[in-house]
């Protein structure tokens, strides 16, 4: 019986070859996240069942990236890691020329997702333990799976294409990165700038995006399944289709701040504040209010002298209506966030 097996190492090339040994025993891999204390390992692997059966045909558990609550385990199938692959590698192009470079963390789908597609593929890999701006440079890569934080901190122009993924695009990306809208239970992105990939589709029930493909989650390794009786994800994130029929992400349902019966999404307001100036970074959560029901909070990242609430408002106002400026801020050191780039937001 094929069995979940472990893998508690740093992002190189034994990782890779110790991947490919457990998989050619039959069995499926659960990367360990490098970063947690020991006895964080030992709760995780508790959780994810490390050593007990697995299905037949599975190939990874994935832990979430836990932004709202304990990680789930999320187990991905071999099918599900070939779809991925095959799909994301036709739509970047991805030829016998090209050499994916590896550093976001293993412990999750963003960056182990580059270690399986190259797998799939035979394409060149390189795997760094974590990333650093200078060595990934020196790689050589053509193809790099970065997050916002992670790309401001690289010449761009050194690759031929940078799959975006993580917390929102920031709107000044350079024309060689991709922006991808996907999950653990999707295996990686399943939408690149909008347009999903080849056998993907997508629906909306009550504003909610829904996804279907081959490259889903068999289902938690808990054995429950979150996808609907015709094989339906709901992903619990609202959106729409713009006009040219790209997919636009509003936020998560949860994240929705309703104000004086007013409807605010965090993320815009986000987009709007990290153009002033004098912010660095920024997330917007729902604050409970007596009157309001909600008010729209900032926490704020300052770049040099810390703005006052009155020049936030009125640089909000210029372009987005008064109720989703927000009413109080707050000066913090900076923002937390998922290994992964994600903000964590707490909306009481």
């Amino acid at each position: 019986m094929p069995r979940l097996v472990e893998i508690d190492m740093a992002g190189g090339s034994e990782f890779v070859v110790e991947l490919q040994r457990i998989w050619d025993a039959g069995d499926a891999v659960f990367p360990v996240d490098q970063r947690l204390p020991a006895a964080a390992k030992e709760q995780v692997k508790a959780a994810m069942r490390v050593g007990e059966p697995v299905e037949p045909g599975d190939a990874l558990v994935v832990a979430t990236s836990g932004s709202t609550g304990a990680p789930k385990g999320v187990v991905l199938t071999h099918g599900a890691v070939r779809a991925s692959a095959e799909a994301t590698n036709a739509r970047l192009a991805v030829t016998d020329e090209d050499h994916w470079l590896a550093c976001l963390p293993l412990s999750h789908v963003g960056g182990l997702s580059v270690v399986t597609r190259a797998l799939h593929a035979g394409t060149r890999l390189t795997v760094h333990p974590s990333f650093d701006p200078d060595a990934a440079i020196a790689s050589g890569a053509t193809c790099v799976s970065l997050v916002a934080t992670a790309m401001r901190r690289i010449d761009t122009s050194r690759f031929r294409t940078i799959v975006l993924g993580g917390s929102r695009p920031p709107a000044d990306r350079p024309p060689n990165a991709v922006a991808t809208y996907g999950m653990t239970e999707t295996g990686s992105g399943v939408v690149y700038d909008g347009v999903p990939l080849d056998g993907v589709e997508i629906r909306f029930v009550d504003g909610e995006i829904q996804l279907r493909c081959d490259m889903l989650m068999r289902c938690y390794r808990d054995g429950s399944d979150p996808k609907t009786a015709d094989g339906w994800l709901p992903t619990g994130d609202i959106g729409y289709l713009l006009e040219d029929g790209r997919l636009h992400v509003a936020g998560r349902k949860g994240d929705l701040i309703i104000t004086g019966g007013e409807n605010v999404w965090p993320e815009a307001v986000e987009d709007v504040l990290r153009t002033h100036p004098a912010v660095a970074d920024v997330i917007v959560r729902g604050v409970a209010d007596d009157e309001w029901g909600h008010i729209v909070h900032a926490d704020i990242v300052a770049d040099g002298t810390p703005p006052t609430l009155a020049a936030l408002r009125a640089h909000v106002k210029e372009t987005h209506p008064a109720f989703t400026a927000p009413r109080t801020i707050s000066v913090v050191d900076q923002i937390p966030r998922t290994p992964i780039g994600k903000p964590i937001r707490t909306h009481p």
